[in-house]
């Protein structure tokens, strides 16, 4: 069946692309009238409207050269030169060190999405490498970047509000971007069919928390993202160092990790007729060869030790 998209239908995701930039750069115009907050909204905004266009092209057959280039302007713009411009007139412009920090975040981010679009095209990544992405992805670095604004929102000046300690945090969310890091990448993640129920609820959860506590919701999201990163630098060193668990489900993966880890910590591994598939042939152990008894003389069974030759006082 050929799928017929209208030139309306194409249009779409780039409409939603150009609502991104234009949310993005309304942050900086938020930033000039002291509005900090709708500066913070609007970033926001404009990560929920890029972690759309693109599933909305995928999804209506719409993907473009185009698109792909509109997109990384879009987040160049977005996540990289408004974040920079609203932290460095949040910090009154006045000092020369805040120019060049965000000079190196607005560069950096640049840099991050021109390598992102190079790795697109490469063909000999391993299987598991679509999992992850290499560095901070650019809303979240966006986002990141702009946590000690939104500390000083909620909870007044302080050590964090710091021109020294924005500057040195604005630079070090830079260097993740451009780094080698791995950071889980949410488009690859599979809910099981159980999960539901409990994921919806904590989607409720979550909006009743960003609609009272807004800017303690995003504190805490941006914390636990940091947080995961060792955790996802861990599962990828994992999957380099086992090719057995690259094209398995997770549940398959999970019996792998655990059989590693018991024949590790020298436990009895888990029975082979509870793991099926990859998981088996990563537990699986030479036979061991089971000594038959020494048949007899006669040939006609096992030799009967007596008791004397066993040691013992016949009664």
């Amino acid at each position: 069946m050929v799928r017929v998209t209208t030139p309306g239908v194409r249009l779409l995701p780039n409409a939603i692309t150009v609502l991104a930039l234009c949310a993005g750069l309304s942050a900086v115009q938020f930033a000039l009238t002291r509005n900090y907050g709708m500066a913070i909204a609007s970033i926001g905004i404009a990560a929920v409207l890029d972690s759309l266009d693109g599933r909305i092209a995928r999804l209506l057959d719409a993907t473009s050269k185009m698109g792909a280039e509109l997109d990384s302007l879009s987040d160049g713009i977005s996540f990289g030169v408004a974040p920079a411009l609203v932290i460095y007139v949040w910090q009154t412009g006045a000092d020369r060190i805040g120019w060049v920090a965000s000079l190196i975040f607005a560069v950096c981010m640049i840099l991050r999405l021109a390598r992102f679009n190079t790795l697109l095209d490469d063909t000999e990544q391993p299987p598991y490498a679509s999992e992850f992405f290499v560095g901070v992805p650019a809303p979240a670095g966006g986002l990141l970047g702009m946590l000690p604004l939104v500390a000083s929102l909620q909870w007044g000046e302080g050590w964090w509000s710091s021109q020294y300690v924005v500057w040195a945090w604005t630079v070090a969310i830079a260097a993740l971007l451009i780094s080698r890091i791995p950071t889980l990448s949410l488009k690859t993640v599979k809910a099981p069919a159980k999960a539901i129920a409990p994921l919806l609820l904590g989607v409720a959860l979550l909006a009743a928390a960003i609609i009272q506590f807004p800017l303690v919701a995003l504190v805490v999201a941006m914390v636990l993202y940091l947080a995961h990163i060792p955790y996802s630098v861990y599962r990828h060193r994992w999957l380099a160092a086992h090719p057995e668990a690259w094209t398995v489900p997770p549940r398959e993966r999970r019996a792998i990790r655990r059989a590693r880890s018991t024949r590790r910590l020298g436990l009895r591994p888990p029975l082979r007729r509870r793991v099926a598939g990859a998981a088996m042939r990563a537990v699986r152990l030479p036979r061991e060869t089971v000594r038959t008894p020494r048949s007899s003389e006669n040939g006609q069974g096992p030799r009967r030790r007596t008791w004397r030759q066993i040691g013992l006082r016949r009664k």
